[in-house]
């Protein structure tokens, strides 16, 4: 079939007249595939759309460490005109599924016939618009599944560290427990008079209160200085007893009480003390880890929303905090700094669309800080004209100029193929703007990048 007759076959040339199909045909150029050989790669520059004359071409779209089939195109569909009529780099990338035929036809020739036919602009408006409709469906669901993703890595990584905590507790809990039952057993062999009662008493309360907090270097010659004094008490082994000492927050002046009150029983009362100062310990660690996992619980489900209408009185801070938290693992090494305002109040609206607007704008950051030396993330709160704001800024790149006209547009990202489907704004804006009646902008230079959300208030 000669190219005039492929071109005219194609529904978005059908309606040309013959002159049109024929300059088209004279101007196009052919190309063939083997299966499996790819004809552009995502992020390559567009400047050719292909008509498909035989065969089939599979279209797939990165997404994280997989590629997703965003469409399977066979004879008389186009191909690669959606980017070169942007004037933007490929969003997908098509390789052949069979042996495949095309017809090339360059953004010159498309420019030219698209400004002499008005049948021709129609036409391919339809495509488009049917294109652009089933590619956003599909990734939409791929950027929810990916959402989906991070928050449950963040989530089991921040229930993590407190159930290894508490493991590690409870094995050492016992051996701790014995000791220190044994220490007390030879207490009570010792018999005490009720002067040593008293001052075993007040020693036991002390060991069992938490330590104070100590730099390392002030530690360390606390340690020494307990050391020294319990070398000069002729103790033994003062080197494996002191820095349990001073864990246990006893100092010097009790090692003379003890030893002066208990001669030498004060080994004895020593251990006590120190035992009794670990088990403490423990038993104040796993009764962290466990607030800690049960606060990690309680900010999932205000997340997430499990038993809300999804119109409700929304807590901006908690939703914030809440984000935080999940994205935790994320932001390691970065500062991250919080100003909100004691005066705003609630805003009405659907809290777990807000979480994820609240989850693209911080990963967005993170993402941006990441060849940044110093990164910091600042995140802002404050009430005016009956709206509440959030300001989200970092100390990154910033956005070039020529980008951020189109930061909010569907499909366009600035990140690497795999990094990013272009839909976390688009997403973002619309929740605020059509949702909440809200509205979100931005305002960047190097070094600094504000995305600023406002969402009016809850009316009383």
């Amino acid at each position: 079939m000669v190219l005039h007759e492929v071109l005219g076959s194609v529904p978005l040339f059908s309606h040309l007249s013959q002159e049109d199909l024929g300059r088209l045909a004279t101007e196009a150029t052919t190309a063939s595939l083997e299966p499996g050989e790819v004809l552009f790669e995502e992020g390559d520059e567009g400047d050719v759309a292909y008509v498909i004359s035989a065969g089939d071409v599979e279209v797939l779209k990165t997404s994280g460490p997989r590629q997703v089939l965003l469409a399977l195109r066979g004879e008389g569909d186009v191909i690669g005109e959606m980017a070169l009529l942007d004037a933007a780099p490929r969003m997908a990338t098509v390789r052949a599924k069979t042996s495949v035929e095309l017809v090339a036809i360059s953004k010159g020739s498309l420019d030219r016939l698209l400004d002499s036919s008005a049948g021709a602009s129609r036409a391919l408006f339809g495509v488009l618009l049917a294109r652009w409709r089933e590619t956003e469906a599909r990734l939409r669901q791929t950027e929810r599944m990916a959402q989906l993703g991070t928050f449950t890595a963040g989530v089991a990584h921040e229930l993590n560290n407190p159930a290894a905590a508490i493991a590690a507790g409870a094995r050492y809990l016992t051996d701790a427990v014995d000791r220190h039952t044994s220490a007390v057993g030879d207490l009570r062999a010792l018999g005490l008079d009720p002067d040593g009662h008293e001052l075993l008493h007040r020693l036991l309360e002390t060991a069992r209160q938490p330590a104070p907090k100590r730099r390392a270097l002030e530690r360390t010659d606390l340690e020494d200085e307990v050391k020294r004094k319990l070398t000069g008490l002729e103790v033994g082994d003062a080197a494996r007893m002191a820095p349990r000492i001073v864990a246990a927050g006893l100092a010097t002046e009790d090692l003379e009480a003890i030893f002066s009150e208990f001669g030498d029983r004060g080994t004895a009362v020593v251990e006590a003390c120190v035992t009794a100062a670990e088990v403490a310990t423990v038993v104040r660690e796993i009764a962290e880890s466990s607030s800690r996992m049960s606060a990690i619980v309680g900010a999932l489900k205000s997340y997430s929303h499990l038993d809300q209408a999804p119109l409700a009185r929304v807590d901006i801070h908690s939703g914030l905090d809440d984000t935080l938290l999940v994205l935790g693992y994320k932001l390691a090494g970065i500062d991250v700094q919080l100003d909100y305002a004691e005066d705003v109040s609630a805003v009405l609206g659907d809290p777990g669309e807000l979480n994820q607007v609240w989850t693209n704008l911080i990963d967005n950051s993170i993402d941006a800080l990441a060849e940044t030396s110093d990164p910091q993330i600042t995140i802002r709160t404050s009430f005016a004209d009956g709206s509440a704001m959030v300001e989200i800024t970092d100390n990154g790149p910033g956005i070039p100029d020529n980008v951020r006209p189109r930061i909010f547009d569907a499909f366009f990202t600035t990140k690497p193929p795999g990094s990013g489907t272009g839909l976390g704004l688009e997403i973002s804006y619309g929740i605020v703007v059509y949702r909440h009646q809200g509205d979100i902008e931005v305002e960047s230079r190097p070094g600094v990048t504000t995305f600023r959300v406002t969402i009016p208030l809850a009316s009383e």
